[in-house]
């Protein structure tokens, strides 16, 4: 109810069944009032055998009651009752009265009181700066501390946490910056409160070397804190150090929480550390999580993350509640699996039981590009607009580019791409410059590139892609042109990097690397494996090859590639039949993923790659891709 509609109530008592029902609500937390001893504060006509005191805290423990219990009509009634007795602009009962307005999300009706009553109270800013920060607008509650200054008063450490969290959600680093100075300024920088909300506004701006900053220099820290510094490193892409980071969380003694966990599971997540992931699940089995929703589901996606769809599945199906998040993890996991049929009949399941968001579009997108699935692709793509109202992002319109390409349909992934309704980005461009690598347009390419080098001038992976489409034509002038312009430009080509965990140490392998201390077995290893796919009827595809050298040097250059020295690798250091599970900084190449479904097949062995792109599962040589990626 509007303040300006207060004086439109009744000008009497609120009626017995309305006193009835703050009575009730009050009823066994708090005694009846004294009898008084005195009147001053209550109009003639009240009866004089009240308090004024004890009828004046009675109110205020009313207010509280209704404020602890989100009782927004009953304090509305109360609030006019106040306003009879003219109490309703006293501070003491106004400020409980914003309180209840704020915690209600009633933020109108709040700031009305607000601006109607005296400010000197450090409490009353503060519960309307947490109600905007909370509930937005967050500019509101910047502006407030700003005029919180202006008025005089110096911010506690309950005031700096909400503005930053308001900062946070804005990614206002400037305005955090200044708050930041004006903690140090009033001796809050230690204060375990205020620096888990300077930790999260860095970590949200993207700061994270300053969040660490921060988060060094709290000697005692509670879980709150290292939580803060762990999802820092994880959402900043950092998982390895969110990882290590948890480890020395526990070397200080502090018990993890379900934040802990959650945080730390999908930074295993995010590298694929079924090591550490399995660790972990190990440890929220032990300490008592085991029925715990937000954990499970953070399992469930780096189960599914990791490759391990059936352990993944288990855990979603004995989720007690599934969340639109826990469907997502499983219908993208699904997908980045190349489990399109799956991924789509769970999404058939879950209209049953959840509505989807925009985040499961994608999941859904995702397994029909990773299925070729073109038709069924445009199907989904025009029902979430038509029947879920939900605009197309940038990861949506990636996916039907991508899937258009696939396909062949270069012309359409283009005029997809000139009607989009955002902004294309780099990964849209790259989606069909991906494309016109498969199907050797050189044309698109260069117009795809063209873009590409606007939105990311340095990003050597672009330009590797294009020589490659040019060396596929034999247009190696093409070829000469972009590797000078790269040298102009100090662009240096990305390295390519494949690693595998044996027995809990992780060896990391480059191309033609030969710094290993198993190197000489290694290449004794790809000398064998080599001369017993050829007699299957491997022939090495040189076309990722972009030098202008002869076809052995060429053949030399892709027998070398890191995932090739990384299972290679693998199989020397386990036992037979072993599960390999390697990953790679980028697209695997052609000629490798032909490769590695010869070598499963030869060596019996299930050998899964995530590359930058998504899962590849070789075993008895067939890839999980379907060879469609």
């Amino acid at each position: 109810m509007p303040l300006h509609s207060i004086t439109k109530l009744n000008k009497t008592f609120p009626s017995s069944s309305s006193l009835c029902s703050l009575l009730q609500l009050s009823y066994h937390s708090f005694p009846s009032p004294t009898p008084p001893r005195q009147q001053t504060l209550y109009p003639s006509s009240k009866p004089r055998d009240q308090s004024p005191s004890s009828s004046y805290y009675y109110y205020a423990s009313l207010l509280q009651s209704c404020v602890a219990r989100k009782a927004i009509n009953p304090g509305k009634q109360l609030h006019a009752h106040l306003f009879h007795l003219g109490l309703g602009f006293d501070t003491f009962t106004a400020t409980k009265l914003v309180h209840l307005y704020c915690v209600c999300d009633s933020l109108t009706d709040a700031h009305l009181l607000f601006d109607r009553i005296p400010k000197d109270n450090l409490f009353l800013w503060n519960v309307l700066i947490r109600g905007y920060a909370w509930n937005g607008p967050y500019e509101s509650a910047i502006s407030l501390y700003n005029q919180m200054l202006d008025y005089g008063l110096t911010p506690d450490n309950f005031t700096f946490p909400f503005v930053l969290k308001a900062c946070s959600a804005l990614s206002a680093i400037e305005e955090g910056r200044n708050i930041h100075e004006h903690v140090i300024r009033t001796g809050w920088e230690t204060d375990v409160f205020v620096g888990a909300g300077l930790v999260d506004m860095y970590a949200k701006c993207g700061c994270v070397e300053s969040a660490r900053q921060v988060f060094d220099k709290i000697g005692v820290r509670d879980a709150v804190l290292w939580n803060s510094m762990l999802a820092a490193y994880s959402q900043n892409g950092h998982p390895d150090e969110s990882l290590a980071l948890c480890c020395e969380m526990a070397s200080a003694g502090v018990r993890p929480t379900e934040a802990t966990l959650v945080t730390v599971i999908s930074a295993s997540a995010d590298i694929a550390a079924l090591l550490q992931g399995t660790e972990l699940h190990g440890l929220s089995w032990r300490l008592g999580f085991v029925s715990n929703d937000k954990v499970n589901t953070a399992l469930v996606d780096m189960y599914a993350k990791c490759g391990s769809v059936r352990i993944a599945r288990s855990l979603f199906e004995r989720l007690k509640e599934k969340r639109v998040v826990s469907w997502n993890a499983m219908i993208t996991g699904y997908a980045i699996r190349g489990h399109a049929a799956e991924a789509l009949v769970l999404f058939e399941e879950m209209k049953e039981k959840a509505l989807p968001d925009h985040i499961t579009f994608v999941g859904v997108l995702a397994a029909c590009r990773h299925g070729g699935l073109l038709e069924e692709g445009w199907m989904f793509f025009e029902s979430m607009v038509r029947d879920y109202r939900i605009d197309p992002t940038v990861q949506h319109y990636t996916c039907m580019v991508d899937l258009l390409g696939h396909c062949g349909r270069l012309d359409e992934a283009y005029n997809l791409i000139t009607q989009m309704r955002v902004m294309p980005d780099a990964c849209v461009w790259g989606a069909l410059l991906n494309s016109c690598k498969i199907h050797g347009n050189v044309e698109l390419g260069e117009a795809a590139v063209e873009r590409l080098i606007e939105l990311e001038p340095d990003n050597s992976g672009n330009y590797v892609i294009l020589s490659n489409i040019y060396a596929q034509a034999g247009k190696w002038e093409g070829v000469a042109r972009l590797r000078k312009l790269m040298i102009d430009r100090g662009i240096k080509k990305s390295i390519a990097c494949s690693w595998i965990e044996v027995k809990n140490k992780v060896h990391a392998f480059l191309s033609g690397d030969n710094s290993h201390s198993n190197s000489d077995a290694i290449y004794a290893e790809l000398r064998r494996l080599e001369g017993r796919m050829k007699e299957a009827g491997y022939v090495p595809g040189t076309g990722s090859v972009f030098h202008d050298v002869e076809y052995d040097e060429k053949t030399n250059m892709v027998c070398s590639h890191s995932e090739r020295l990384a299972i290679a690798f693998g199989l020397i250091s386990t036992l037979p039949g072993t599960r390999l599970l390697i990953t790679k900084n980028l697209r695997v190449c052609e000629d490798c993923h032909v490769a590695i479904k010869f070598i499963s097949k030869i060596t019996e062995r299930e050998i899964t790659v995530r590359d930058v792109n998504r899962y590849h599962h070789f075993k008895d040589g067939i890839c999980s891709c379907g060879d469609y990626w």
